[in-house]
């Protein structure tokens, strides 16, 4: 849905007023956002391609290497469009800060202190 959100924006009529930092995060945000789209559609694609050649363990692993790629580039798409609405909205980026530390906390520091116990 953030990529289709993505694609529409340069037809509406405030792009024109962008600035060109805000067409440059925009550009990068959508890119963004079409990695993780490819991505994280990619295991099933594998899967489906892979299915019983006898590659579970190898298959599994890619998955999860794509899917934390994935989500990454998610979270940066994410982190991108908040920027993009909070500067038109209040010229500020401590919104899109708190949001990518919610991000990493949640996403990646927490499973990863899992693993220390």
């Amino acid at each position: 849905m953030l990529f289709a959100f993505l694609l529409i924006v340069p037809f509406s009529q405030r792009f024109s007023s962008m600035t060109p930092l805000q067409r440059h995060v925009y550009f990068a945000t959508l890119l963004c956002a079409a990695v993780s789209a490819a991505l994280l559609i990619a295991p099933s694609s594998h899967h489906r391609l892979l299915w019983r050649q006898g590659a579970k363990e190898k298959t599994l692993r890619a998955a999860n290497r794509l899917s934390v790629l994935g989500l990454t580039f998610l979270a940066l798409a994410m982190i991108g469009a908040i920027f993009l609405i909070t500067d038109v909205l209040f010229g500020g980026v401590v919104a899109p800060v708190a949001i990518g530390a919610v991000f990493a906390w949640v996403w990646y520091g927490q499973p990863l202190l899992r693993l220390r116990d």
